[in-house]
């Protein structure tokens, strides 16, 4: 998996009400984002989310005409997860953001990025990290190491 600075979209991203990721991928910039490729987008969960009611988030993947992430076009997204499953060490959310689909964006739909919509909420806690990789790591396993150490 190859993450960079570049391919964040939040880091450790407080949210307590719906909200866009603090970054943006600009896709009008003289470069491939993708390149041909399928992309996942990459949520963790990095402060457990809390609330006093029956909170649920959704994680989305957008698309903009503004660097802010106003009024934009959902590309992909989960249901809504509720507060008790959003904890800390969670197995990663992952979207995919199919190669087709970023060809196919309308023309001026110039930004990506990720939005956090929250519902039956506030949130009291919560912080959410989002990644762009061209790894599916929803398919990882992970195995024992097969020693131990004395």
């Amino acid at each position: 998996m190859i993450t960079d600075a570049l391919l964040q979209l939040s880091v450790a991203q407080a949210v307590t009400a719906s909200a866009v990721s603090t970054n943006t991928i600009d896709l009008g910039t003289n470069r491939d984002v993708g390149a041909g490729s399928d992309l996942y987008v990459v949520f963790t969960v990095d402060v457990a989310a809390t609330a006093a009611g029956a909170a649920t988030v959704t994680f989305q993947v957008i698309s903009s005409a503004a660097a802010a992430l106003t009024s934009p076009a959902i590309i992909s997204q989960t249901d809504a997860i509720p507060k008790t499953d959003l904890t800390i060490g969670r197995k990663p959310i992952v979207l995919c953001i199919n190669s087709q689909v970023l060809n196919a964006l309308p023309i001026g739909q110039r930004y990506l990025g990720a939005q956090y919509t929250v519902a039956t909420g506030p949130l009291t806690a919560g912080s959410f990290s989002a990644f762009i990789t061209d790894s599916d790591i929803s398919v990882n396993k992970n195995y024992p190491s097969g020693f131990t150490v004395a």
